[in-house]
């Protein structure tokens, strides 16, 4: 099963570029992407604005960062 972890270091290009990017060690990435910790907030927003809103602080850190309900699920 694909994560957005795993997406997120496809898109950086590796856990070790992932890690510089985000200014945490290769390890914190390992254990995301291994489901063992989740990202900080603090990431998340590193995350969300190195990759422009792709990886978003709400996919990335859900349990801090809830994602506002679409339009159509507020109308019904």
């Amino acid at each position: 099963m694909d994560t957005v972890f795993k997406s997120l270091v496809s898109h950086f290009g590796g856990q070790s570029q992932t890690a510089e990017a985000l200014n945490v060690n290769q390890g914190a990435v390992s254990n995301w992407v291994r489901g063992k910790h989740g990202m900080s907030p603090a990431v998340a927003l590193r995350a969300e604005k190195l990759t422009e809103g792709r990886f978003t602080a709400a996919q990335l850190c859900p349990s801090v960062f809830v994602q506002p309900p679409s339009k159509e699920a507020s109308t019904q």
